[in-house]
């Protein structure tokens, strides 16, 4: 049976003209809005929720990594996205080192909206995105949707920090979707946090046994748990809050960020698998007798989704050899990360590096093939879905949006578009923003 359609026929109001338009405010997002701005552009940032950090904040993940190269403490990622751990260290909301940052979600809000407050970002929350604008093959703004009505904002560079590329879609790009063959993305989680932990406890029993394989399978023999998950993805800990603990436990397979009905699906299911591990926590970690839920956050974390076909495609083969680009715009290093798409664990495309693992990421990424004055940062960008595996996690996204950012301002100045701008003028840029394009910049020190 054919589709209903029914049509529409309106004229919207504009409701700003910017310089450079962000879309989505998590890590990508951030990133490319206070670079922009601090570079004296007129930017506005739009974001669905609250709260800036996207997955960090709206999704409840207390924990970032890596800032270093793979079981190292050298440092290979600077600018905005190392600056960020700082200050949420320093203003008391949580630990970092090379190569990681623990932190106190609430904390990471306040801390983010005070950047932005001081880079001169304007902000807009509760806003939805609903439309590119498209002419002659150059986007010019979007429509957006927000308890004002629709509006159209117009912009001279949009970049899509989405996650799943709404804005790119919506202009026509081609893009990537899922693992080659199936086309089916890595699982969704649902993070939560629980109260009342004595983790001296948890880490005594847990020692060197980081998965806890054994136990989730005693509880599903036992008929204590449902077979969702087989092991321990990560529990986030920092002594600011010490008997607070962040659970990346939940598995929620063959979901497709991109539809409603999937997302109410697996935020319903996510937080049904939470409750439950409560209480299997309960009953087989010692620490966890006592322990309560805390928090479920507003938004369910979304490993993979759309992938836009851009001037290049990073490939498994670009990250696993370490490759070089002369168009570096910064670096990766975590592991080949990939969540079993079809049940619980990990997948076996998952590959552990060497120690030093370190890969350089291409400016060219980030341009859609099809579509001018738009860049895409963030999951989003053109890898195959393996190098995503290793490109998703927040430090490379931030590393993307700052690159995303400054691109736009250069373009600008320039009077070019982005995919035409002077590589070595915005390496330059980022250099000295304090980011990490080479092997001259890697930080040594634990700083």
């Amino acid at each position: 049976m054919d589709e209903k359609t029914y049509k529409i026929t309106e004229e919207l109001k504009v409701a700003y003209e910017v310089d450079i338009l962000v879309v989505g405010g998590g890590p990508a997002g951030v990133s490319a809005a206070f670079s922009a701005s601090r570079l004296g552009m007129n930017t506005l940032l739009i974001e669905q929720f609250n709260c800036l950090g996207g997955v960090a904040t709206a999704g409840g993940h207390g924990h970032i990594c890596l800032y270093s190269s793979w079981g190292t403490n050298e440092r290979i990622v600077g600018g905005i996205t190392f600056e960020i751990a700082k200050r949420v260290t320093e203003a008391g909301f949580g630990v970092h080192n090379n190569s990681s940052l623990d932190f106190e979600v609430e904390g990471m809000k306040l801390v983010l909206e005070k950047m932005a407050e001081e880079s001169g970002v304007k902000l807009l929350y509760h806003t939805f995105f609903s439309d590119s604008i498209v002419e002659d093959g150059k986007i010019i703004g979007v429509i957006v949707q927000n308890k004002s009505g629709r509006q159209v904002i117009l912009a001279k560079r949009i970049i899509d920090c989405t996650g799943d590329g709404d804005v790119s879609a919506k202009a026509g790009c081609e893009f990537y979707f899922g693992e080659d063959g199936t086309g089916l993305c890595q699982p969704a989680t649902l993070m939560f946090t629980i109260g009342g932990v004595d983790y001296e406890r948890v880490r005594a029993f847990r020692g060197n046994d980081y998965k806890l394989e054994w136990v989730w399978k005693k509880a599903q023999e036992n008929g204590d748990m449902r077979p969702f998950q087989d092991q321990v993805m990560g529990w986030w800990w920092t002594p600011t809050r010490p008997d607070f603990l962040g659970i990346n436990f939940t598995h929620i397979n063959f979901i497709n960020s991109t539809k409603a009905e999937d997302l109410t699906k697996a935020t319903i299911e996510g937080r049904k698998q939470a409750y439950e591990s409560i209480e299997v926590f309960r009953k087989y970690i010692p620490g966890m007798e006592n322990c309560y839920m805390v928090s479920t956050p507003n938004t369910v974390g979304i490993r993979e989704s759309r992938r836009i076909k851009g001037e290049y495609t990073l490939t498994k083969d670009d990250v696993l050899s370490q490759r070089k680009f002369d168009n570096s715009i910064g670096y990766g290093s975590f592991f080949i990360d990939i969540h079993n798409v079809s049940g619980p664990g990990m997948d076996k495309k998952t590959i552990r590096p060497d120690k030093g693992f370190k890969y350089q990421i291409p400016y060219t990424i980030l341009v859609p093939k099809d579509i001018d004055n738009l860049l895409v940062a963030g999951r989003c960008v053109s890898v195959d879905h393996e190098a995503l595996g290793s490109l998703r996690v927040m430090p490379q996204c931030g590393v993307l949006g700052e690159a995303a950012g400054t691109a736009s301002v250069l373009s600008i100045q320039e009077n070019t578009t982005p995919r035409n701008i002077d590589i070595k003028k915005l390496q330059g840029m980022l250099k000295k923003q304090g980011c990490i394009i080479d092997e001259n910049d890697i930080v040594r020190a634990n700083k």
